[in-house]
């Protein structure tokens, strides 16, 4: 994927992505049952998504002046947050909380294909990147060999603790909600936290957009690490008679979310070259990728044994000595 981004454009292949997530959205209209169709369409859906993460991060990459490429980079992570903030709801309003019907779900599929075709088109509006050099291979060893020529460094490591660190909301937050348990009328906690964390980083990202700029990448990235720890270790203050504390890890990883992803890309991002820059992009995501499929399985092991306690502090330590290691390579 990175080699065809370099070698085709990151504008088509953006666009590639929107339409293989609308094509694999609307292939599940005809599924009737679980089999290898059901596991191939979610494969599909994947890599569209990964298609439009990564190719819409070159290009921000090579479009926007070199200093202010850390900003263009978190405004165009706002977009994320938005989906955050919109995507939930929208599952209710189409699954809703009672019994669901297969004409639910089609629905569903169709309004995920649909918001996929609408940024589709506006993409063709947008101006290409104008990429100098000979056409580029797609061998992985050239890709191989790319990466070691333009190594970043340390930050590949608070790439993979980013990662490791998402594993706690996007996917062990609605277990230790379940388990807790967390209530607060009828609320739903998930929505509340997901609310709280996407809305305020949002409001950073944009109030702080200039920051990277004015104070350099660097010690914005150290400080959202910290505050990432913060919310790993803030956890560890919610139980059942204080359901309402779960705003605080939200409050705090929001913080942690708005400074963190932008910087630690920008600055991956920047030993590359323009014309190298799919591959770049894919690298950052895939280490963030890694930490969390890396993570993911370790962390649920260690929640069942030890208890959710144990995960939080043991990502919080993973966010601190991830960070205590890059401001040392990185001085």
């Amino acid at each position: 994927m990175a080699q065809w981004i370099d070698r085709v454009g990151a504008k088509r292949m953006w666009g590639l992505g929107f339409v293989i997530f609308s094509a694999a959205s609307l292939a599940n209209l005809g599924l009737d049952g679980l089999g290898p169709a059901i596991y191939l369409l979610r494969c599909s859906i994947l890599l569209g998504a990964a298609l439009v993460f990564a190719s819409s991060l070159c290009y921000v990459s090579q479009i926007a002046p070199p200093s202010r490429r850390t900003e263009a980079i978190g405004l165009l992570g706002v977009g994320g947050f938005l989906g955050m903030l919109v995507g939930p709801l929208l599952g209710d309003l189409f699954l809703g909380t009672g019994q669901r019907s297969r004409e639910d779900f089609a629905a569903l599929f169709i309004a995920a294909a649909v918001a996929n075709l609408v940024p589709l088109l506006l993409l063709t509006k947008l101006r290409s990147p104008e990429m100098d050099g000979p056409v580029r291979s797609v061998r992985l060893t050239d890709f191989i060999r790319t990466v070691w020529r333009y190594w970043p460094g340390a930050i590949l490591l608070v790439d993979f603790a980013f990662g490791v660190a998402m594993t706690c909301p996007l996917i062990f937050l609605a277990s230790f909600i379940d388990q807790a348990p967390l209530q607060m009328g009828n609320l739903s906690m998930l929505g509340v936290f997901f609310t709280c964390y996407a809305g305020w980083a949002i409001a950073l990202r944009i109030g702080m957009r200039r920051w990277p700029e004015v104070y350099g990448p660097r010690p914005v990235l150290i400080g959202g690490m910290l505050f990432m720890a913060l919310a790993m270790f803030a956890f560890l203050l919610v139980d059942a008679s204080r359901p309402w504390l779960l705003l605080l890890p939200a409050v705090l990883g929001g913080t942690g979310h708005a400074l963190t992803f932008h910087t630690m890309t920008s600055l991956t991002l920047d030993p590359f070259p323009p014309q190298y820059r799919g591959t770049a992009s894919a690298l950052a995501l895939m280490m963030l990728d890694m930490g969390t499929f890396v993570g993911a399985p370790v962390l649920g092991k260690l929640g069942q044994v030890a208890g959710f306690n144990s995960l939080f502090a043991a990502v919080g330590v993973t966010c601190l000595g991830a960070t205590w290691i890059y401001a040392r390579c990185s001085r």
